[in-house]
């Protein structure tokens, strides 16, 4: 291995470093109407504070390119600079001096325009790079959001494999009751990241979800595999969850209404 394949291993291993990602998505419905499928996936690893001068062909920032990540997709939604509504809202919270380092965002960007992120996340560091905090931005198919912030009750850092839980107070899916809990695990090892979310309610194992992939320098290269392998997933994603969908009617998996969204933005 020469000098460059060193460098750019251990630039690629580090979690603070602005890659792409190649892995896949796992969807497993436990008990009743179950069902399971894995589907190939591609994400994003963001740290916010290099957003405004990554140069990256094929991919935009907060610009028009074929791959593009904008502001206004993710935090207010205003075209607010993410970061600085990130940190004010860790501040809001408590938990801003905690996280006095840098925060990656994991997201997929707009193809062609289009995107759609079920869940985005934004990993928040010390200065040492020790994750301390979590916040899991969701998004469901009425166009709403909600922000789950996760963390140790004293604020250690989070561990790789450590269960973080948040009371589910946001509708999802009209086949699961808006209660019980999400059980959280992050894992940023070598070139591998994951994150794992299962869903229980009333005591029971209702849902597990998974998704994990290698991690890439985000260069040009990277972006051209991604068109190759995967030119239509965010639109190929909004066809999925709605065949998925299908599959559970026909199951007859019970059907819950969709109620209003909580009043606050963010639920700890």
């Amino acid at each position: 291995m020469n000098t460059h394949q060193v460098a750019t291993v251990r630039t690629v291993a580090s979690p603070l470093a602005p890659t792409a990602c190649f892995g896949a998505v796992m969807h497993e419905r436990h008990g009743h109407a179950h069902n399971r499928f894995v589907y190939p996936a591609a994400f994003l690893r963001l740290p916010l504070s290099q957003l405004p001068s990554l140069r990256v062909p094929l991919l935009g920032i907060n610009r028009r390119n074929l791959f593009a990540v904008f502001d206004r997709d993710h935090g207010s939604r205003d075209g607010r600079p993410v970061l600085t509504w990130l940190r004010d809202l860790l501040t809001r919270h408590g938990v801003g001096g905690a996280c006095d380092g840098e925060v990656v965002l994991h997201t997929m960007p707009r193809i062609v325009g289009y995107v759609f992120n079920p869940v985005s996340f934004y990993f928040c560091h010390d200065r040492d790079g020790r994750l301390r905090v979590v916040l899991a931005e969701v998004s469901n198919t009425f166009g709403e959001h909600h922000n789950y912030l996760v963390h140790h009750a004293d604020l250690r850092p989070i561990e790789a494999g450590e269960e973080l839980r948040a009371r589910k107070v946001f509708h999802v899916s009209p086949f699961f009751p808006v209660r019980g809990e999400y059980r959280f695990r992050f894992d940023s090892r070598g070139q591998i990241h994951s994150v794992a979310i299962d869903y229980w309610e009333d005591g029971s194992h209702s849902l597990s979800t998974r998704v994990s992939g290698r991690a890439e320098p985000l260069t040009g290269a990277a972006m051209r595999k991604w068109l190759l392998r995967h030119p239509f997933m965010t639109v190929g994603l909004i066809a999925r969850i709605h065949w998925q969908a299908l599959r559970l009617v026909l199951r007859r998996a019970r059907f819950h209404r969709k109620p209003l969204p909580p009043l606050e933005e963010t639920t700890r």
